[in-house]
């Protein structure tokens, strides 16, 4: 970094790769930083990234009341834009902090292998077979045992064996652990992702399992905060794949009548569903291959790795530090950052009902010992015990768009993704368009990054976003290239997304 680099004594001075408009429109996918965490709703790097570039320059405040994933603080970082980032789940902050403060290659491959010295023959153990042999993969249905895989070098490589009653015995043993190191999770009665306040953490995980992440939390060493949050995040971001949520694929191909008999090892999806057909997989084997892609994404990383991070605005505001980080509701933060302070406010709320990131993340959370403020969150959740309903959605949004109104300097930018299926969703968003000052000037689509099964499984399911381009009157915008740069995107409109029909997914 140049500037606030220069007054910090870091001595930074690099310039990442400039984002095309042919990245934007075909993003390569989620790799490295992007695909360490399955945090809901990520968004493409790529996208960002060019409207960072388009909409600001050097030492501008960048601002996001809804950071998620926290990719985007780093965007910012490397490109030399001061960033606020704001987030009620604190596992987001989590995330935003870890890629800002990267620990080094060698303290997290050294940390990982303390911990396995430490550990993993004492997981290794609770999956023992009959003659010495540790399983890697447990198929169940219900509570009967079908297969126990045995894993080999090579892709799909795998020994079966037909369970035994020492395997039946050995599962016993650790079937009434409960979990000592992991808060108990608060849960909704919300249909829509499996859960009800009843749900506890034995209902997600094995005993054996509960026992063996117990144990990797011990195993975590004492070392410096960014390198113990990056383990803590590692073993989050496993914690799905370590849970009875991970699906059994049968009758792969039988809609092109080509049907398979193999049985494929599937993942934890949206929600809390644990089918009849699961598996149960080797703890340590879960946290060693995530941890793997983070040492893997690190290697790859330029210097620099890390960024100051500060607590609170004013601290990025006067230029004394590069990032601050917010765990707080997004309102109530707002209301901290001075009138005409921003350069570009881009952020990605939550779009009506389509993620209750909270209740998904509570897993998360409560692995990380992190309280979460539920009445807080801006959001539509179908767990009608929570009140969130669209009508509070909308009164809500307005508010924040009011703040950002207030904070953007004159012809700042307010670059918003969003997208919904319903009208009513959109409502806030269509009332902006009426403000004085902060005016709508037009969208383009936001292709996504990846695949993703639900998304193309579900019926009616919406295959991008909307970067709707906002604008404070005022003169600022000179040089920051607005007009200059929407019209050579493809699918760039000055009309604001209609709905077709009454259910149809917003379309320009």
């Amino acid at each position: 970094m140049r500037q606030f680099s220069d007054q910090l004594g870091l001595g930074f001075d690099f310039s990442p790769t400039a984002v095309t408009v042919d990245n934007v429109m075909a993003p390569t996918g989620y790799t490295g930083l992007s695909a360490f965490h399955k945090y809901w709703g990520k968004k493409p790097i790529e996208c960002l990234g060019y409207l960072i570039e388009k909409l600001t320059t050097d030492n501008d405040v960048v601002l996001d009341p809804f950071v998620g994933s926290g990719l985007i603080a780093r965007e910012c970082a490397i490109r030399n834009r001061r960033f606020i980032g704001i987030d009620i789940n604190p596992v987001s902050i989590e995330l935003a902090r870890m890629v800002t403060d990267l620990p080094s290659t060698k303290q997290y491959a050294d940390a990982l292998q303390s911990m396995e010295q430490t550990v993993r023959s004492a997981i290794d153990e609770s999956y023992l077979l009959h003659d010495g042999v540790t399983a890697s993969h447990y198929l169940w249905d219900n509570d009967t045992l079908k297969e126990i895989w045995i894993a080999r070098k090579g892709k799909g490589g795998r020994e079966v064996r037909t369970p035994l009653a020492h395997d039946y015995d050995l599962s016993a043993t650790y079937k009434e652990y409960k979990s000592l190191l992991i808060r108990p999770i608060q849960l909704f009665q919300n249909s829509r992702i499996n859960t009800s306040p009843a749900l506890t953490l034995s209902d997600i995980f094995t005993g054996r399992a509960l026992r063996n992440i117990d144990l990797l939390l011990e195993s975590i060493p004492e070392v410096p905060e960014n390198l113990r949050r990056a383990l803590l995040l590692t073993l989050t971001a496993s914690i799905g794949q370590m849970s009875s949520m991970v699906f059994a694929i049968t009758g792969r191909g039988k809609n092109k009548g080509e049907e398979s008999a193999k049985i494929e090892v599937g993942s934890w999806v949206i929600g809390y569903w644990r089918p009849p057909l699961h598996f149960e997989i080797n703890v340590w084997n879960c946290f060693q291959r995530r941890a793997t892609k983070l040492l893997k994404a690190l290697s790859e990383i330029e210097e620099p790795r890390t960024f100051p991070v500060a607590d609170t605005v004013h601290e990025v505001i006067s230029g004394a530090a590069p990032v601050a980080l917010l765990n707080q509701n997004s309102l109530s933060a707002l209301q901290d950052i001075p009138d005409d302070s921003v350069a570009l406010v881009l952020t990605d709320p939550p779009h009506s009902d389509r993620i209750p990131y909270l209740e998904l993340s509570e897993l998360w959370n409560a692995i990380l010992g992190k309280e979460v403020s539920f009445a807080d969150e801006i959001v539509v959740s179908n767990a009608r015990e929570r009140g969130k309903t669209k009508l509070q959605y909308n009164e809500q949004i307005t508010l924040i768009l009011d703040e950002i109104d207030r904070v953007l300097v004159p012809g700042g930018t307010l670059a918003l993704l969003f997208n919904a299926k319903d009208a009513e969703s959109w409502n806030s968003l269509v009332q902006s368009k009426a403000r004085a000052s902060l005016q709508y000037y037009g969208c383009f689509p936001m292709s996504y990054s990846a695949n993703s099964i639900v998304q193309d499984s579900r019926e009616g399911a919406m295959k991008s976003d909307y970067v709707l381009i906002y604008r404070k009157t005022g003169n600022r915008l000179n040089g920051r290239g607005l007009e200059k740069f929407v019209h050579t995107i493809p699918g760039w409109t000055a009309e604001f997304p209609k709905l077709k029909e009454k259910r149809d997914a917003i379309l320009v």
